[in-house]
């Protein structure tokens, strides 16, 4: 009898510690994966970017000729992610970034906003982009 009442405290200790466990292991497959898509964006590119785009996606909304030409028109010379990610379900996080846009031939600066939302694949310890990479074809 009394093995049970030792047994279910920790049984429940174990679990909530697997539970955060789980937690601090999306937390910072979070914080790993927005800085790398920050330092994709802002240093490689949108179509180095592409790769964080979940694959289904990105199959959905190829890259066209066109926007490839757009790319290489402009360079990131800021991305701000203002408050960071805000939790938007279970799996989800939304987060909205200004993005700075130099044109590379006018050298004409403006700011486009990029609203992402973010999904936790659990099985693979994996967040993926869904709402694609931004349209740098914004005016403000």
């Amino acid at each position: 009898m009394r093995m049970r009442r030792i047994a279910g405290p920790v049984l429940l200790s174990a679990m909530l510690l697997l539970s955060g466990c789980a937690t601090d292991k999306r937390g910072d497959a979070l914080t790993h994966t927005m800085i790398a898509y920050a330092n994709a964006v802002r240093w490689d590119g949108f179509e180095a970017a592409q790769q964080f785009v979940d694959p289904k996606v990105r199959d959905a909304h190829p890259i066209t000729d066109l926007d490839r030409e757009r790319y290489k028109q402009v360079q990131v010379s800021d991305y701000d992610d203002g408050n960071g990610p805000i939790p938007a379900g279970e799996n989800e996080v939304r987060q909205i970034v200004q993005i700075s846009l130099t044109n590379v031939h006018t050298q004409a600066v403006r700011t486009i906003v990029d609203h992402q939302l973010w999904r936790y694949d659990p099985v693979k310890n994996h967040w993926w982009l869904e709402s694609g990479i931004p349209d740098i074809t914004q005016q403000n």
